[in-house]
């Protein structure tokens, strides 16, 4: 007998909103297009209700802009933007930080340790996606912990945002390796039990706009360059 479900537990709106994001994070649909409502809504084999519920989740998100006589606009990812997505995500994992820290245990820190390591080891063989799955792993150990979903879901949300939008196949190395050293530093504070300097760093380094730009200069110009390669 088969064991396979028979029906999707998805509604149509999140199966919808997971299909657009997909294109989006692959570069099928790309920022400053045009998203036409009524030939997704075929391709889709939906009516435009799921649809219109999907688009306005990716507007909450800021991925689209909805306009006038049903005209959706993938938004372009401006300086500005990443500014301030980088401030704000700098500040909310400082105070995930700060409110997680009694929770974290040594294996806990084990394991942030190990997945550096695996961070490490992803680089050194060119494999990006593999070094973003074990980055996100890294920080979602005292983001899980610090108790409020609402800030985790933005975070998550931002992150998206700035990296899956498309995600580059290629990579800034020198910014990895830049960045595995920023968490093994954070690692040796969280073993010391300095809170209120772990939440600083996190914050004021490997979250500041100003310490890594010239590696967000480099990442974004090739992501640039690829979208106009596309078209």
């Amino acid at each position: 007998m088969d064991s396979k479900p028979v029906l999707n537990v998805k509604s149509l709106k999140e199966q919808v909103y997971d299909f657009l994001r997909e294109q989006l994070r692959r570069g099928e649909i790309l920022p400053g297009s045009v998203i036409d409502m009524e030939e997704t809504s075929k391709k889709l084999g939906v009516s435009r209700t799921p649809l219109r519920d999907a688009l306005l989740q990716l507007e909450s998100e800021d991925f689209v802009a909805i306009l006038p006589r049903r005209k959706v606009v993938v938004n372009v990812l401006t300086v500005e933007d990443i500014k301030n997505y980088y401030e704000i995500i700098g500040a909310l994992e400082s105070i995930a930080i700060i409110k997680a820290f009694d929770r974290i245990s040594q294996k806990d820190i084990d394991y942030m340790e190990q997945m550096n390591q695996e961070m490490k080891e992803a680089i050194e063989a060119n494999n990006f996606d593999l070094y973003y799955e074990k980055n996100l792993k890294f920080h979602s150990v005292y983001l899980d912990l610090c108790g409020n979903e609402k800030l985790i879901r933005i975070v998550n949300t931002l992150k998206k945002r700035l990296y899956d939008f498309p995600r580059r196949q290629g990579f800034v190395k020198e910014w990895e390796e830049a960045s595995i050293k920023e968490h093994a530093r954070l690692i040796q504070l969280l073993r010391e039990g300095k809170k209120e300097e772990a939440a600083r760093f996190m914050r004021d380094i490997h979250w500041s706009y100003e310490v890594q730009q010239k590696y967000i200069v480099e990442y974004y110009q090739q992501v640039e360059a690829s979208n106009q390669a596309a078209k």
